[in-house]
């Protein structure tokens, strides 16, 4: 599984906490991004995103956001690339984990109740994304991070001035 799609997990496991989904789409977009230069697909060129040799591994939505880089000079910044590709991409991820078989979508318990309640499956893939979010590997916990998530044995403390206090790409969006 991709980062983006581990970091998508560890949002929907997190039920406690609210998770602003602006800002997971846009973390969901960086973590696209992280995937794509490991896989070569992509690189930097100062700040502009620019094709690379590689290719996507199979993954839908990495193969799609591959296909969304802009493949002519200029190129674009990776900035403007993560605003344009993060729309709606936290109901993207969420619609794949389903199709996956990862989560279930169920109504509220309320008879004429509208809301719907998304609850990961038990499955290896699951458990292998919280295992390596609760390692505190790097990549996943800054990225869990920007969008207010923790790990339990974290939490505790006041967030000002932390992580979690921070803007993301200088926009003024707070986690």
């Amino acid at each position: 599984m991709s980062t983006a799609q581990d970091l998508a997990i560890i949002a929907l496991s997190a039920s406690d906490r609210e998770v602003g989904q602006g800002d997971l789409s846009l973390a969901l977009a960086g973590a696209e991004v992280l995937d794509l230069a490991e896989a070569q697909v992509i690189g930097l060129d100062g700040e502009r995103l620019v094709p690379g040799t590689g290719s996507a591994a199979g993954d839908r939505l990495l193969d799609e956001a591959a296909a969304t880089v802009v493949r002519q000079e200029p190129y674009e910044s990776v900035e403007d690339w993560l605003w344009r590709r993060g729309r709606e991409l936290s109901a993207a991820y969420t619609d794949e984990l389903e199709r996956a078989g990862l989560v279930n979508r169920t109504r509220g318990s309320r008879l004429l109740s509208r809301q719907e309640r998304v609850e990961l499956v038990d499955s290896p893939a699951v458990r292998r994304a919280e295992e390596r979010h609760a390692s505190g590997e790097p990549v996943l916990a800054a990225l869990a991070a920007a969008v207010g998530l923790r790990d339990r044995a974290d939490d505790g403390g006041d967030d000002e001035g932390g992580e979690t206090g921070r803007t993301w790409a200088g926009r003024g969006c707070r986690p």
